[in-house]
């Protein structure tokens, strides 16, 4: 049957439009074709494999620079890789051991951070509170807010820096010392403050003391029993502890050695110490297996709400160099290759520690160097993160030293102290 003239002229039409379609210019072709979006291939970078060959040289670097041993453990994809060197006992001569427990000095902060704001969440404290609104009248300054105790903006002055301004003797005066809080503090308060509040990031271990505090004050518990409920058993976290004011670590441990500031001057068995100087600012105790887990958890979002890891990871510059931040109890590290990188650095008497994630969580590295007081050995333990994150760096070229002499790469600056240094 013919077709009605309407439906003629249609056919004609579309039949007409095909064929200008297929002789028209490319271009034009190009033009019309609606955007695609980027497959998964093209807009997620190829993540490198970690370089394990870097990350032991940067072991073997801590070494040269003063540490009996060093080690590293890699959560990735791909599984778990992890290298040791060196010893954990120089006087047993016992190698070091990837499983042994060791005092993670500052990364403790992280703990004590995933703590308040959990707090924060359950609506018992808010970040943009004073602090003396739950601890009256214990800061002579109304304005410092739980946020500027989190983001070390607060200005209230480390007392650490006058009690280890003579490493040894201040280390062995406070080693087997029982600290309060408010002794603490007041150490703290003795001294001038440092910035008006909220002005400009100034690290200091008053704050976390001061987060101790408020966690007490929240909870009406110990803060190790925080620890506990909230990280260490839904984690398990079996290697985990907070064990003050006990001096001992138990079962298979890594022994500290501080290096006194008087150059060529024997090392100081530092392991046992009651580290009250610290409490809620340093003194949690763990393995690299835990510290894994807890970095690539928490990033993972299952400590704390998306809300809350938002402001955790909201960062501010801790130098001038645009590639070390600072954001609530959290560095974030951005390296060489793009990657950036969250975690916390620790420095305690004989031990320096890494711990960082990945955003996503799906890679995490820890790695501990056994001594402290000598910064060049922090440094070098800070190479085990381009290593292992960023991979292998390719062959250099004419064209890619130009572009490597610019590149932020960690291993070319000095670590960030975390404690006073002289060495």
């Amino acid at each position: 049957m013919p077709l009605p003239s309407h439906r003629r002229l249609a056919v004609s039409a579309t039949l007409i439009a095909a064929l200008a379609a297929s002789i028209a210019p490319a271009t034009s072709a190009f033009a019309a074709t609606a955007p695609v979006s980027p497959t998964v291939a093209e807009t997620t970078p190829a993540v490198p494999a970690p370089d394990m060959d870097g990350v032991v040289a940067a072991l073997n670097s801590a070494m040269a620079n003063g540490a009996p041993g060093a080690m590293a453990r890699f959560t990735g994809p791909d599984g778990v890789r992890s290298r040791t060197v060196g010893v954990q006992d120089r006087a047993s001569g016992a190698a070091m051991d990837i499983k042994a427990r060791f005092r993670i000095g500052s990364v403790s902060k992280t703990f004590s951070t995933v703590v308040l704001l959990q707090l924060v969440q359950e609506g018992k404290l808010e970040l943009d509170t004073p602090v003396n609104t739950y601890l009256p009248g214990l800061l002579p300054d109304d304005r410092i807010t739980v946020r500027h105790l989190l983001t070390h903006r607060s200005g209230l002055a480390d007392y650490t820096n006058a009690m280890f301004a003579n490493t040894v003797p201040g280390f062995e005066a406070v080693r087997n010392r029982v600290f309060s809080y408010q002794e603490l503090v007041d150490l703290s308060l003795s001294e001038p403050r440092t910035t008006e509040p909220g002005v400009s990031y100034k690290y200091s271990n008053a704050n976390f003391v001061v987060v101790g505090m408020l966690i007490e004050k929240a909870t009406g518990r110990p803060v190790s029993d925080a620890y506990e409920r909230r990280i260490f058993k839904p984690l398990k976290l079996r290697k985990t502890s907070y064990v003050h004011p006990d001096t001992r670590i138990k079962g298979t441990h890594v022994r500290g050695y501080l290096h006194p500031d008087e150059a060529g001057g024997a090392l100081v068995d530092s392991t046992e110490q009651t580290v009250s100087w610290a409490q809620s600012a340093g003194a949690v105790i763990s393995n690299p297996a835990d510290l894994n887990t807890f970095t690539s958890a928490l990033m993972r979002g299952r400590l704390l709400s998306p809300a809350m890891m938002q402001a955790m990871t909201t960062v501010t510059p801790t130098d001038a160099t645009n590639t070390r931040f600072y954001g609530l109890g959290l560095r974030r590290y951005d390296l060489s290759c793009g990657t950036q990188v969250y975690g916390h650095t620790g420095t305690v008497q004989g031990f320096y520690t890494y711990a960082f994630s990945t955003r996503d969580g799906r890679r995490s590295l820890s790695a501990v160097a056994n001594t402290s007081n000598h910064g060049a050995a922090n440094t070098a333990l800070g190479g085990t993160l381009e290593a292992a994150f960023c991979g292998k760096k390719p062959a250099a070229t004419a064209s890619s030293r130009a572009a490597a002499s610019a590149a932020r790469d960690l291993t070319s600056l000095p670590a960030e102290r975390d404690l006073p240094e002289r060495h």
